[in-house]
């Protein structure tokens, strides 16, 4: 009797059939069609290899019975063979399509979550690159490059990280994590701070160099709610947390506004600024500051003004009043060699922002003529002669630079020997008129100080008129005490 069950069995596998279709619809979530297709199709391939055949094989299933067909015209394959065959091709599909279906699932449940934040369980380190367990089923990367700068992780440890990209590597899906990118800062101020969940609180944008510095710019939409404020907390608790998840990463909380004016100045605090004049042409802002400003506008190795630039979208540019007149002096000496060269092209090109024969090549003739009237046949010349000619002109600058600073070496140079003559020349008058040492001291620092001011003003360039350049494109008033034609003397 046992006996005959079992060939019964293997003469009809249908039972068995529909038997795994069922489990493998409920468990994985599969459609019975698409599990009979491919029940079909593997019974097809199987088929074709038993007639030794590539095509002309017919596979048909009863989606009520079970029941198997396979023939090649009038040839059938007998029910014990394609029971065997049915078996096998079903046990390999099964195998695939869970693997597929897997598949599906894990990319569905991510690809939609780019940029959300994700907590998992480092289960092993390969070559720097982190393996985190996500969940039961998915398991997702850390690469070196994504991971903070100087910190390292160990089996074991709960990391948290942005999916920052999902794809598809044949049957499996490759889960790639980042905690240095600017988005994972955006995410771990929305987890910590209610207001910004809450729509109450905009983050409008964020510049990072991940390990060393980030600019988070923040807005209210409710004008109660002050959006610095919120996000550092009582006494920096809110921004405290962050830091820590960060290792310590520092975070400058702007206060944004659409307004470049007021925008610019707050990215780049602590320093003070004292103008900003943009030019929308180049996407440039000259930001002027006054000496004592300079370094910590431009911070440590570029940091503050490069990570100011990324968060506003424009290039800025730092300079001193000193070194804005230097330029436009430049400016004026080498737009004066262009071709069709004359004062109203020097004016409209340095209005525009232009200070340099590079600014020149990042238009084209047609965007030339437009501000400057030319005709775009002299303005293509223009532009030509200025890309032949721009690294010469940068070579010059860099020239007029090392002269500059060799000349304000020598001035020190010759102060600190005045003073030492100085110095030396009190000694001597003191021993001979019997000046006490204080006195002699005194005296002779009074004239290290006159020798040190007096080789600094004649270190210092005389600035050329500042009306050359404005916010507006017009030139600056005249100050109250410039002498009229009627004070002149006649002649």
């Amino acid at each position: 009797m046992a006996i005959k069950k079992t060939t019964e069995k293997e003469k009809d596998p249908g039972d068995a059939i529909l038997k795994l279709v069922d489990t493998l619809h409920d468990e994985r979530k599969i459609s019975k069609e698409t599990i009979f297709k491919g029940i079909a199709s593997a019974i097809q391939v199987a088929a074709e290899r038993h007639f030794q055949v590539e095509e002309g094989v017919y596979v048909h299933i009863d989606e009520a019975t079970g029941h198997i067909v396979a023939r090649h015209g009038d040839q059938e394959l007998d029910p014990v063979t394609l029971g065997r065959i049915a078996a096998q091709s079903a046990k390999q599909m099964i195998i695939q399509k869970i693997r597929e279906a897997e598949s599906d699932t894990v990319f569905n449940e991510f690809a939609g979550k780019r940029y959300e934040l994700v907590m998992g369980t480092v289960t092993r380190v390969d070559a720097g690159t982190a393996i985190v367990q996500l969940n039961a089923k998915t398991e997702a990367l850390l690469p070196r490059s994504e991971q903070i700068p100087g910190e390292t992780h160990h089996v074991g440890e709960r990391v948290k990280a942005i999916i920052l990209e999902v794809r598809k590597q044949g049957h499996r899906v490759k889960v790639v994590l980042s905690r240095a990118h600017p988005e994972f800062v955006k995410a771990l101020f929305e987890e910590e701070i209610p207001e910004i969940d809450e729509r109450i609180i905009d983050i409008r944008a964020v510049a990072r160099e991940a390990g060393y510095r980030s600019k988070v710019a923040v807005t209210s939409i409710d004008m109660k709610v002050d959006a610095v404020g919120a996000c550092v907390g009582v006494r920096g608790s809110r921004i405290k947390n962050v830091i820590e998840e960060l290792n310590g990463e520092r975070i400058d909380i702007v206060r944004w506004n659409d307004a470049l004016q007021v925008l610019i100045p707050n990215a780049l605090q602590p320093a003070q600024i004292s103008d900003v004049f943009t030019y929308p042409r180049l996407g440039r802002a000259i930001v002027l500051v006054t000496d004592d400003q300079l370094s910590l506008a431009i911070g440590r190795r570029g940091q503050n003004v490069r990570l100011a630039s990324k968060l506003v979208g424009w290039d800025i540019e730092i300079m001193t009043h000193d070194e804005l007149a230097e330029a436009l002096e430049r400016a004026e000496r080498w737009f004066g060699q262009l071709p069709h060269a004359s004062p109203e092209l020097t004016n409209a090109l340095i209005e525009e922002g232009f200070l340099s024969y590079n600014d020149i090549t990042m238009t084209d003739a047609t965007g030339l003529s437009e501000f400057t009237g030319l005709p775009e046949t002299e303005a293509d010349e223009v532009v030509m002669y200025a890309e032949e000619y721009a690294d010469t002109m940068e070579q010059s600058v860099e020239e007029e630079r090392r002269q500059a600073e060799e000349a304000a070496e020598q001035a020190r140079l010759e102060a600190e020997a005045q003073a030492e003559a100085a110095a030396a020349e009190a000694g001597a008058s003191a021993e001979a008129g019997g000046q006490t040492e204080a006195e002699a001291v005194a005296e002779a620092g009074a004239g290290e100080v006159a020798a040190t001011e007096s080789a600094e003003t004649s270190a210092e360039p005389e600035p050329p008129a500042p009306e050359a350049v404005s916010n507006t494109g017009e030139a600056a008033e005249a100050p109250a005490d410039a002498p009229s034609d009627a004070d002149k003397p006649a002649e």
